[in-house]
């Protein structure tokens, strides 16, 4: 399947709105939890404007442990309510950091975030699978548009690539 993915500068509804048919489309016929994750991270990645990072992380039953991801390395493992990621694992809310140095704790795995959105990830039995995380070189990038987007694409790729 060939997916033509071009930066949108559609308004944030649109851009979500979109990004969700793209998701579906690209996630629906792969049964591969990793292969899915992968594809779903690019397509974000390289979607949505002002992005310096997009992927998951995994909870192997202790830790969040990084999974398929867009961007410059990423930090391998992260305890439960350490960091945004940890947080939101942990509260099992999505976080919105507007600016990543005014949230008590943050890991800096790449000094060139200022923001950051993470998305709890449930499965339908209600345990953690992990976080869906996304990072900016911009203060201020994310806001309740973006966790109400991202949020919507986290339960595409649950539906879709976790069941």
């Amino acid at each position: 399947m060939s997916l033509a993915i071009q930066r949108s500068t559609a308004p944030k509804a649109a851009q979500y709105e979109e990004l969700l048919a793209q998701a579906r489309s690209l996630l629906s016929d792969e049964t591969d939890r990793i292969a899915n994750a992968a594809n779903f991270s690019a397509l974000v990645y390289h979607t949505l404007p002002d992005l310096n990072w997009s992927g998951f992380y995994f909870f192997d039953g202790v830790e969040l442990v990084v999974g398929p991801f867009q961007g410059k390395p990423a930090c391998v493992r992260i305890a439960l309510g350490k960091g945004v990621c940890g947080t939101a694992a942990q509260t099992r809310e999505t976080q919105v950091v507007r600016d990543v140095h005014d949230f008590p704790g943050h890991i800096a795995c790449d000094s060139a975030s200022q923001s950051e959105i993470v998305v709890p990830l449930i499965a339908k039995d209600g345990t953690l699978a992990g976080v869906w995380d996304v990072d900016s070189p911009i203060v201020h990038r994310f806001d309740a548009d973006d966790a109400r987007g991202m949020e919507a694409l986290c339960r595409v790729f649950m539906e879709l690539a976790w069941a």
